[in-house]
């Protein structure tokens, strides 16, 4: 991690969060004790084996499922609700747009419940789309594009509400190999360019190292954290260059076998 983000303030602070499911059979403990802080501005991706509770982690961060015990923290308050400052992005984009509406209608559906003038309203949803590199597409349709451009405009949604935090579970899974590192390099720049605070869950090892600036690794049942991993590659980062160093190769091979002796 750069020194300016280990001097950067708590963004988001989770301390002994523990989620147990009541089924018919019983208790069912899902995450035991986990803590770890995100900090202004970081990047922080989450891995794990397959079913070790990644999603129900972010379900809890994000306040749409209750905590059994411990806490999370956003700028100090307790996470009890899906807090304001925080948006969502996930995995399959096709369920999250909405299908009858243009790319613009679709980036301004969380602006509609704020009270903003209509040109700083506009103002938000165009720079989204710009961002994102969707500019000339704001009057087609999510079904008229590609898999990574209906993603884009996700991305572009989320951005233009202007969150502290963004959380994103495996967004870039469902699509190809080179759409995926366009995403990732878009994520990058959102951060620089918005100050956005990411978290993002993603069973790709090689998109966690590359992305992140600390790398959250969970594993035991139920799931705790068994080592974070401070990342400190150069930026800007570059997918070719940044992938070719022996650091890289080092810390891949690291996460890799945590999870596969946690799996």
């Amino acid at each position: 991690m750069t020194s300016s983000l280990i001097d950067a303030p708590v963004r988001l602070s989770v301390t002994g969060l523990a989620k147990t499911y009541e089924t018919a059979k019983g208790a069912v403990p899902v995450i035991a004790d986990l803590t770890f802080d995100v900090r202004v501005g970081e990047i922080a991706c989450i891995v794990g084996p397959s079913g070790i509770g990644k999603t129900t982690l972010l379900k809890c961060l994000t306040g749409l499922q209750s905590i059994s015990s411990g806490a999370a923290r956003l700028d100090g308050r307790l996470i009890d609700g899906p807090p304001e400052e925080m948006a969502l992005v996930f995995q399959d984009y096709t369920r999250s747009l909405m299908p009858w509406l243009t790319v613009w209608k679709n980036v301004r559906m969380p602006l509609n419940h704020l009270r903003l003038p209509s040109s700083e309203r506009d103002e938000r949803i165009a720079g989204a789309i710009e961002a994102v590199g969707l500019s000339g597409a704001e009057q087609k349709f999510p079904w008229q594009l590609s898999g990574g451009m209906q993603q884009r405009v996700a991305i572009a949604r989320a951005i233009a509400y202007r969150p502290e935090v963004l959380i994103m579970d495996e967004p870039f899974a469902s699509v190809d190999a080179q759409t995926r590192f366009e995403l990732e390099d878009l994520c990058l720049k959102i951060r620089e360019q918005f100050g956005i605070t990411i978290v993002l869950v993603t069973h790709d090892i090689d998109e966690a190292v590359y992305l992140s600036d600390r790398v959250i690794v969970l594993g035991e049942r139920p799931a705790r954290v068994t080592r974070i991993i401070d990342i400190k590659f150069d930026t800007p980062r570059d997918q070719i260059r940044t992938r070719s160093l022996p650091e890289f190769a080092q810390i891949r091979t690291e996460v890799f076998e945590l999870i596969r002796k946690a799996g």
